[in-house]
Formats: structure tokens, sequence, C-alpha cells
């Protein structure tokens, strides 16, 4: 049997979050983000192309290191408005039958006994479609509104990202045992308190005594995605995600990053073919070759460059406006997001000047752009899948939603017809569909399975 590609569709709760300056297209439909109808259309086009989720994709702070404003930012609506992206999963989960959804929420600006509750919640709404993105958040203005005097070094973020998951495992794997609920109305016992335990964790970040508010949902602990670019980061996905989301701009970089993944994984003592790896695409179709890349430079010059800057910026913790267009970006250390600097710092192709990675950066993120046939776009998705060992793909938009509806109407189908994409759901939770069906919950090799709440016993 060929290999099985996986998709999700990647967004967020805000305008034209991932192509700067795309809001001015005729066919950008972004500005409706504030409407449940809108987020019930993206979904089901999703669930036509048999997509695995939606990801949805969050920041809590304004991108304001470009210029030491946030106003740049402001004027040309770089991820702002910024709503809430927990709140419309029950209405699309209502409207769709498989579809998942991957929500992001930081570990350093939420606390594991809340957040254990509201993804719990959310699990047994939809039945078990419910992902977590795992962000430790980059942005100063991120700390600085929410209570702390700056932003948490890099390393000290992931040390309160290890011990916070290790709550909510011990909440969600360990606190409930599966038969709890007796719902025994004539010996009028709903639960047996026997079978609810208290996790007693004291550790440097966190006191949770627990229990757990909620019964385990179907799928008791939500897949895990997480985007670890650094050395740090990459331990943290290799150690904890079972996907892992990653930016590249050529197939080698994907090569090197999936060897490694795999490789710190199995360090781990983890099954390495049980992270699945979802690069970022930007696909951009047409008819024909000539048709997609004049469609290329049309969404070229929508693109806003001051505010591709101000993302920049705010993705890298650098702040270009002091730098000449034409400066090549130089390799640093950031304690933003190390991956998006690395994109044009390390490019073992390609030095980027300033000018090239904003004009880069303004579509997609800076992920590498799929331009084509549906063909070609399905040839080169097979290439990554197979040659740089990818399991799936994000796919970015310019235009939203009409970059998803163009993909599920014109390349899915060309996947299809290869056999190396589904044309029917395995499966109704989220886990299931990505790992097969039967696989609702974490496998035993995973570090959540390994604690014990009833000794001190860490896997940190």
């Amino acid at each position: 049997m060929k290999k099985q590609i996986h998709l999700n569709g990647f967004i967020q709760n805000s305008p034209s979050p991932h192509s700067t300056g795309l809001w001015k297209h005729e066919k950008n439909q972004g500005h409706q983000h504030n409407r449940l109808s809108y987020w019930v259309e993206v979904a089901q086009t999703l669930e036509k192309g048999k997509f695995d989720a939606l990801f949805i994709a969050d920041v809590l702070g304004t991108y304001s290191v470009y210029k030491k404003s946030y106003k740049p930012a402001v004027e040309n609506a770089v991820q702002i408005p910024a709503h809430d992206p927990m709140l419309p999963i029950s209405a699309m989960a209502l409207a769709t039958e498989h579809l998942g959804y991957a929500v992001t929420i930081s570990t350093t600006y939420s606390q594991p006994y809340a957040l254990a509750r509201q993804l719990s919640t959310l699990d047994h709404l939809t039945e078990g479609r419910i992902g977590w993105n795992i962000v430790t958040s980059y942005l100063e203005s991120e700390a600085i509104n929410l209570g702390l005097s700056g932003r948490l070094p890099h390393d000290l973020r992931y040390d309160r990202a290890e011990e916070f998951l290790e709550v909510v495992y011990k909440l969600w794997e360990h606190s409930w045992e599966s038969d709890a609920i007796v719902f025994d109305r004539e010996n009028e016992v709903f639960i047996d308190p026997d079978k609810v335990h208290a996790i007693h964790h004291k550790g440097e970040f966190f006191s949770v005594p627990g229990p757990h508010l909620l019964e385990p949902s179907p799928q008791r602990t939500p897949v895990l995605f997480q985007a670890g670019s650094s050395p740090k980061g990459r331990r943290f996905a290799a150690q904890h995600a079972e996907a892992v989301f990653t930016k590249n701009h050529s197939l080698d970089g994907l090569k090197a990053y999936t060897e490694d993944i795999r490789k710190l994984a199995k360090e781990y003592g983890r099954d390495p073919k049980q992270i699945l790896i979802f690069p970022l695409i930007l696909p951009i179709v047409g008819s024909t070759e000539e048709e997609a890349y004049t469609k290329y430079e049309d969404l070229k010059n929508h693109v806003s460059y001051e505010g591709t800057l101000a993302l920049l910026s705010g993705h890298t913790g650098i702040d270009f406006s002091a730098y000449d267009p034409d400066q090549y970006i130089k390799d640093m250390k950031t304690e933003a997001v190390q991956g998006n600097l690395d994109l044009y710092a390390k490019d073992p192709n390609k030095k980027w000047t300033l000018r090239e990675a904003v004009l880069n950066h303004g579509l997609g993120n800076g992920t590498v752009k799929f331009i084509g046939t549906p063909e070609q776009i399905a040839d080169k998705i097979e290439e990554w899948a197979i040659e740089g060992d990818a399991d799936g793909f994000n796919i970015a938009q310019t235009y939203s939603p009409g970059t998803f509806r163009e993909f599920v109407d014109y390349v899915v189908p060309e996947l299809q017809k290869r056999g190396i994409y589904r044309e029917e759901y395995e499966a109704k939770t989220l886990r299931e569909n990505m790992f097969g069906k039967g696989a609702v919950y974490l496998p035993d090799h995973h570090p959540a399975k390994k604690l014990n709440i009833f000794s001190e016993q860490s896997f940190i």
C-alpha cells in the first residue's frame, strides 16, 4: 500500500493572519472571522476534503518589536484583530462529523488545572475530535499584558512547559479511572469516589492537588501538536508531541529536520513513526503552470511590505527597522521563535537579504510555496512525503477560505486518484483518523502513560 498523506488546514482567528496584507484581496473573506458562518464554511470545506483537522494558531499580544511600536502591525492587520481560537470550535463541531480541531494554547500564560478542564470539555462536546497545539509563547507584548515584567527566557519557558505537561497528564490520564461514573440511581451514587484520585502535584512552577474536574473524555488526552525548532524545542517535541509542525524552504531542510526529530524520539523510548511530521506549505493552484505563476505575482502585489516587516520582527525578536533592506540576515540566537530566524539565517541554499526575506515571509509566513497545476502540486506533495519523510502537510492560505476551497476541489482529487490520500474517514476521533482505527488513546510508550500519581517519580 502506498504511503498515506494527512492534511490539516492552517488558520488563525484574524483577517489575513499568515499572508500579510491579503485582507485587501477581493477573494479574501477573512474579515468575516468574527462570524460563526465563516467558521462553519471553513470546517465544512475541510471535511469535504477529508482533512484530519483545522489547526488554529494564536498569539496573545501585538507585534510591537518593529519600530518599538504596535501601530505598524495594527495598521496593516498583522494578526489583529485577534479573536479567541477556542470559541468557534463548538459551532464547527456541530456542523461536521469527522474533522478535528487543534487549538493553540500557551503553557506560559495559562494554568494546567483550568486548561485540562477546558480541553476535556471540548473533547467531550466534539466526541473526541480535539487536539492541543502546545506553545510556550514568544512575544514581549504577551508577557507584559499578562502580568509579567518581561518575556521569560526561552529555556525557562520550556522548563515551565515540561512541568505544565506533567500536571495535565496526571489529570487526564491518572486522576479518574475509566469506570468511575456508575450512574447508580437505586443506590444514589453517580460517581464512585474511590475511583477519583487527587494528583498531589507539587513542583517548581505549579502546586495542583487535584483531582481533575471531569470524567475521562473520549480521547482522555487531546492529540498533542507542537512546533519545536530550537534544540530545546526539538527535544521537547520529540519527547511529547504526537504531531510536529515545521516550516522549511527546501526538501533538504525537511529531510534534516525529520531525521533529527525521529532520532530524538527514539532516544526518549518512543516509536519514531508514532510522531507525524507536518511541514507547512502554501499551495497556489492554476489550471496551467503559467496561470499559477501569474496568480502568484498578483498575490505578491497584495502583500504589505511594512506589515511583513512588523511580522518578521515579531517572529524573530529583532527590530528590522534599523536594517538596510539589502543587508543579509545573520545567524544569531533569539528569545523569540528561533525557527523563523533560522529559515533565513541558516538556509544552506541561499543567503537572504532582508528585502528578500520580507517578500517571502509575506505569503504563508515564509514557508515553501507549491505553485502549479493540481498535478504539479500533487507531485511536490508526494515527493516531500516520500523523500522528505513527511507524514502530512499543514495547508496555509493566501485568501481565506478560497485557498482551502481550491485545494479541496482541485488538488485533493488528484491525491486520491494516486492512492495516497483517503476517500473516506477511518473513524470518528481525531487520534484514530491520524493513527488508525482503534488508536483512541495515547500509546503506551508516551511519557504521559509512565507517570504515577501515587509516587514522587516524574519524567522530568
